[in-house]
């Protein structure tokens, strides 16, 4: 595995954190996530937690600190999802793990960074969106901005850039052997992400203007846009080429010639390809597009596109043992040699690995009761395994 042999802790959190730690440990990385014995909520709602172990710890005395920093002190990786200043006050900052283990690459990722006006202050991805220039990009012509979910923060500007990240702080640990501190903010991964958009400004061919949705890839240009069919489903149009245009407008009965069809005649062109597509269904639409090399293709929802045959022979999506009606997309990208591990991998119970971690880093079975006894660790056993 790519990873193999790669330790990394996690510290319980939602979205970025978890995704980040998921990325790892779906290439290998051997992959910790830290609970809290007083927080069992994150734990519910944290999805991304496939192939990770768990060990439930509470942080709020001096042993199980004591015990976070035996574990820091022969990891890689620590990841922590809080705001500035809380693993400072539970003696786990920067300062201390590196000093216990100078090879250690410490990840905080926070929603405005470790410093600045905002930097304590609480957010959401459509936060930092907001004030990373992004949203006011997203939205319809003359709508207010809308917030795509939270991709473009929690998820691309937040797990995947931190993994990017901690990839090449190891990738420099090999030339210095010391770690380093990386400090990502949501708001500012979320406008890195968004580069092109701010590069290509200049770009008359993309921009018309400042507003949104009337530009090139916004839904401003009736040759990129979705278009509702005749069953209420929507068929997604990306024709930007004049030869993939041209395609399009043939598969919509439409002569590539007629100068009226133009690309250049934007809102007339809107306006008849909306009446065209829902003259069919998506189906038949497909069916049509299929056949031509038009940028066309069906919007589809969650089962459909787990039923699409490219999908299909390509295994892009399949279930697990943990729950056989849930679908969840494989692992991406492939590698030619390097095997990764299966996706059908059982997310941890919070503290379910508690013993088995305690007892690899060196606790003896009589520290470990004691642990637990007095509450510093809890142990929630999936099986029937023993001290």
């Amino acid at each position: 595995m790519a990873l193999r042999g790669l330790k990394v802790l996690e510290l319980s959190g939602l979205a970025p954190v978890p995704f980040c730690g998921m990325l790892l440990a779906d290439y290998g990385a051997s992959v910790i996530r830290i609970e809290r014995t007083d927080d069992r909520k994150n734990a519910k709602l944290d999805k991304l937690a496939r192939g990770k172990r768990s060990i439930s710890i509470d942080l709020k005395i001096s042993t199980g600190i004591d015990i976070l920093r035996h574990l820091s002190s022969t990891a890689d990786v620590l990841i922590e999802p809080f705001r500035p200043g809380v693993m400072e006050k539970l003696g786990l900052g920067p300062d201390v793990l590196l000093k216990d283990n100078k090879r250690l690459i410490y990840t905080r990722v926070s929603g405005y960074g470790q410093d600045g006006t905002l930097a304590k202050k609480a957010g959401h991805d459509i936060n930092y969106l907001s004030i990373s220039g992004l949203l006011s990009m997203f939205g319809r012509s003359k709508e207010k901005p809308y917030a795509p979910i939270n991709l473009a923060a929690d998820f691309a500007g937040g797990g995947l850039l931190a993994a990017y990240a901690i990839m090449a702080a190891l990738f420099e640990r090999q030339t210095t052997n010391h770690g380093q501190v990386l400090d990502l903010s949501l708001a500012e991964g979320s406008a890195y992400v968004s580069s092109w958009m701010w590069a290509s400004r200049d770009l008359p061919m993309v921009w018309f203007g400042d507003k949104r949705g009337e530009n090139l890839l916004d839904g401003g240009v009736h040759f990129y846009d979705t278009y509702e069919t005749s069953d209420g489903l929507y068929i997604a149009v990306g024709a930007l080429e004049p030869q993939f245009y041209s395609q399009l407008l043939i598969g919509l009965g439409l002569d590539p010639k007629d100068e009226n069809h133009n690309q250049m005649n934007i809102h007339e062109m809107k306006e008849k390809f909306e009446q065209i597509f829902k003259t069919k269904s998506q189906k038949q639409w497909t069916e049509i597009f299929d056949k031509l090399d038009a940028c066309c293709t069906p919007v589809l929802s969650w089962d459909a596109a787990h039923q699409h045959e490219h999908n299909q022979q390509r295994k892009n999506f399949a279930s697990t043992n943990e729950n056989k009606d849930k679908l969840v997309p494989t692992i991406a990208p492939r590698f030619s040699s390097s095997k990764l591990p299966s996706i059908d991998r059982p997310s941890p119970h919070s503290g379910e690995h508690t013993i088995e971690i305690l007892r690899e880093v060196g606790y003896s079975k009589e520290n470990i009761e004691e642990f637990i006894k007095k509450n510093i660790v809890q142990s929630v056993e999936r099986s029937k395994s023993k001290l």
